[in-house]
């Protein structure tokens, strides 16, 4: 798949010169890049290059040293996660972080309280607002489950449940607050090959059916390679290459950097 075939041409996010420091140490120099609505972008490097940086920058888990991003036209830099998630930008981690003593279920209700206005003088007096308000979060919830097929577990405890299982419910969780662009965390790591081929399939079906644009970070050069519209690759806290997957594949500083001189 190639951006321009899926008629993509929009920009959704844009991070212009973003640096991060650590103290002394720099994670991300001036990194620039635009995500393109409706396109699956990639976002590749070895271990400690930033990527993971780079999503806690966009969703307000850290604040850029120099930089800006803009999601939709608008400036959102230092906004915090809460805010940045009611504008439509929504995540998974790559450490699990679920509510294992709850179910399925209610961990995806939690995910919708950013939305819901507590007012217990209202609820007390209109008994049915609170009541209709109920009801349509769970309906939005129960969808969820439904897509990404978990009615079988949606009232286990999550802490019961196997690893890719739990890998799901965190991207149901993201799902459930019904975002414009999701930023997956290395959502297939650890996973076994049917796991990962579920996890794909989703992905797929969540950007083509739902229409919502993926940021990936992932270290399944497969995966990238087939489902990616473009990539980027970071290397120690730079950009060193961006472009489409047949791009990448060819280029010398990638694959001496990332992808491994044969």
């Amino acid at each position: 798949m190639v951006a321009m075939e899926k008629g993509i041409n929009t920009p959704i996010l844009r991070c212009e010169n973003i640096s991060l420091r650590f103290g002394g140490v720099s994670a991300l120099i001036d990194i620039s890049f635009e995500v393109n609505k409706g396109e699956i972008l990639s976002i590749i490097g070895p271990n400690g290059a930033g990527k993971t940086c780079i999503i806690n920058t966009i969703t307000g888990f850290y604040h850029p040293w120099r930089g800006k991003v803009y999601f939709e036209g608008e400036e959102i830099t230092g906004l915090p996660p809460h805010k940045v998630c009611i504008l439509g930008v929504a995540r998974t981690f790559q450490n699990i972080e679920l509510f294992n003593g709850l179910s399925v279920l209610d961990n995806l209700l939690a995910a919708r309280h950013i939305y819901i206005k507590p007012n217990l003088l209202s609820c007390a007096i209109y008994y049915g607002l609170a009541q209709k308000e109920e009801i349509k979060e769970r309906k939005i919830v129960e969808d969820v489950i439904d897509f990404l097929e978990m009615e079988a577990i949606r009232k286990q405890e999550v802490k019961i449940l196997p690893y890719g299982q739990r890998k799901r419910v965190e991207l149901g969780r993201a799902l459930a607050l019904e975002p414009k662009i999701i930023l997956l965390d290395e959502p297939t790591a650890g996973m076994n090959l049917e796991e990962k081929e579920d996890m794909v399939r989703f992905i797929l079906d969540i950007n083509e059916e739902r229409e919502i644009t993926i940021i990936l970070v992932e270290h399944d050069m497969d995966i990238v390679m087939d489902i990616s519209d473009r990539i980027i690759v970071f290397d120690f806290g730079n950009k060193i290459a961006e472009g489409v997957p047949d791009e990448i594949k060819k280029n010398g500083r990638v694959i001496k950097a990332y992808l491994g001189e044969k």
